[in-house]
């Protein structure tokens, strides 16, 4: 299974919503999901069930955001190129993107949901701690994976510039 195709069809991802995505302020502002689901699932302790309402509004922001800002002028910008890069990334199987890439891919993936484990067990046990190093060792590894799929594109677009 394709844990990278399976969040894309997860999330209804289509042409439009992935060009949307690719404005930078939706990446940007992407980065506060995962605190606003972190906040949202805390909020038991003072909200009990209640919580159930700010945990969906999360998730709604989770889905909306690829979809808030409409598509940027120009791929030029590190975040555009980072999104585009992932389009890329995902049809890997067809032989555009290099081994080296994809390898570190998986392993900054890997990286995030050992992040996501310290995290997950920091918010069963609400410990402070644990939920804040699990949360920067989800984003860190998230970051630098967008990184890479910025390397991504650009060498995809210098492949298409020295072919033309």
């Amino acid at each position: 299974m394709d844990v990278y195709k399976f969040s894309e069809r997860l999330m209804a991802m289509d042409d439009a919503s992935w060009a949307r995505h690719a404005n930078p302020m939706s990446v940007f502002s992407r980065f506060s999901c995962l605190p606003l689901i972190v906040l949202a699932i805390w909020s038991r302790v003072w909200l009990g069930w209640w919580a159930m309402l700010p945990i969906g509004l999360a998730l709604l922001w989770v889905w909306i955001n690829p979809r808030m800002f409409g598509p940027p002028k120009t791929f030029d910008h590190w975040a555009s190129k980072g999104v585009m890069g992932e389009r890329l990334f995902l049809d890997r199987k067809s032989g555009g993107v290099a081994e080296h890439h994809i390898r570190m891919a998986h392993i900054l993936s890997g990286m995030s949901a050992g992040g996501v484990a310290i995290l997950v067990y920091g918010l069963i046990v609400l410990d402070f701690w644990a939920v804040m190093c699990g949360m920067a060792l989800s984003i860190l590894p998230k970051v630098w994976f967008v990184d890479r799929m910025v390397w991504i594109f650009d060498d995809a677009h210098m492949g298409a510039d020295q072919g033309s």
